[in-house]
């Protein structure tokens, strides 16, 4: 169903409300109708609710809970949610295997932009405070993944004087801390983008990163671990670099995104020794919140690019591995029953998830376990 074909689903289902007395307005001619801004879900959004409640005299959430049975009902539509102060936000049929086709042809590189964008931005940081390094690292990643050339820059400045009058060493590893430097795997790069980059369309956008520096040393912790603690924190919390981030239990992030990637393997393995694979369809009954993970995972990475905050892509793999977490349970038959077309597209949504956290873990510089 195209955008036009379904603005006017959104005109029928108007006129249907009117015409069963529900709502006292004039039909419009057009609805419009949006991909879903921040917040909201599904394909397409529209704030036909919110033009209509003056005219009608009701509140725009009354308004949408009337218009919601009238397109739910549609050919083509597979669900209908209301959020905000009442955009109907619209799911076509056929969203699922579209998506999950799409996040296991394209496998880690789903999110990425198609091309460079001509931008360059030069980033620079202070070789001695660990966790300006390995965010700078990180954040090139996603920068990249966005299309950008980056260059990076570590400065001999402390933490928090970062300016051009402090003395670089672009590209130069030997700047670091070797302390932490190879225990978390941090390195500097130069300038770096895709092969096939252009020439730049502007002169380069300076950043400077300045996060709230560690209070600890994260070493103790561990590649993975010291990672997460330095990377999960918003850049101005203060990070908690402590062995929280080392126990597997449910109150750890990181152990919880992890164990889902090592699930979503897991499945794969058990359904192979049922004697079925993976083949995306629109057989999951209520796959929401792990569907809609997935599908605003790329508005994650280009928040993550746009506000410099790799924190972003923490917290994104977090609800992606809680949703998983929650829907692992169906994917495989139970008892005598046998595998059916719903367990293939269950199995392929999982597998879409684990290719999501593999991918995402893969940019913060963290390990993907197989098996945990």
């Amino acid at each position: 169903m195209t955008p036009v074909e379904l603005s006017s689903t959104v005109v029928r289902a108007v006129r249907r409300a009117v015409d069963d007395g529900e709502l006292v307005v004039a039909v419009p001619e057009r609805a419009q109708v949006v991909p879903p801004g921040p917040g909201g879900r599904g394909d397409y959004a529209t704030n036909v609710a919110l033009q209509l409640a003056r005219p009608a005299g009701r509140p725009p959430k009354e308004v949408a809970e009337i218009l919601r049975p009238h397109l739910s009902g549609v050919a083509g539509v597979a669900r209908v949610d209301i959020t905000g102060p009442g955009f109907l936000n619209i799911t076509l049929k056929g969203r699922e295997a579209a998506l999950v086709a799409e996040i296991l042809r394209r496998r880690e590189r789903y999110g990425y932009v198609d091309g460079p964008t001509g931008q360059v931005v030069q980033l620079r940081y202070p070789c001695s405070e660990v966790r300006a390094a390995v965010t700078g690292q990180v954040l090139a990643r996603i920068l990249r993944s966005q299309g950008v050339l980056v260059r990076t820059t570590c400065t001999t400045c402390t933490a928090g004087v970062v300016s051009a009058s402090c003395e670089a060493a672009e590209g130069a590893e030997g700047a670091l801390d070797p302390a932490w430097a190879r225990t978390l795997g941090v390195a500097v790069d130069a300038a770096q983008g895709q092969p096939e980059a252009p020439a730049p369309t502007s002169a380069p956008l300076e950043v400077d990163l300045l996060p709230v520096p560690a209070g600890q040393d994260p070493t103790p912790l561990g590649r993975d671990a010291g990672r997460w603690a330095l990377l999960h924190p918003a850049a101005h919390d203060h990070p908690r670099v402590t062995d929280e981030h080392l126990v597997q239990r449910e109150s750890n992030p990181l152990f919880r995104v992890r164990y889902a990637y090592a699930r979503a393997k897991a499945l794969g393995r058990n359904a192979a020794a049922l004697g079925f694979v993976a083949v995306p369809g629109d057989h999951v009954s209520v796959p929401g919140p792990l569907l809609d993970a997935l599908d605003t995972y790329p508005h994650a990475l280009a928040a993550a690019a746009r506000h410099r905050a790799p924190d972003r892509v923490a917290r994104h793999l977090v609800t992606v591995a809680d949703a998983l977490l929650a829907f692992q349970h169906t994917v495989l038959p139970l008892g005598d029953e046998k595998p059916s077309a719903a367990h293939r597209s269950r199995l392929a949504l999982a597998e879409a998830a684990g290719t999501v956290l593999a991918g995402g873990l893969s940019l913060l510089g963290i390990d993907a376990p197989t098996h945990l």
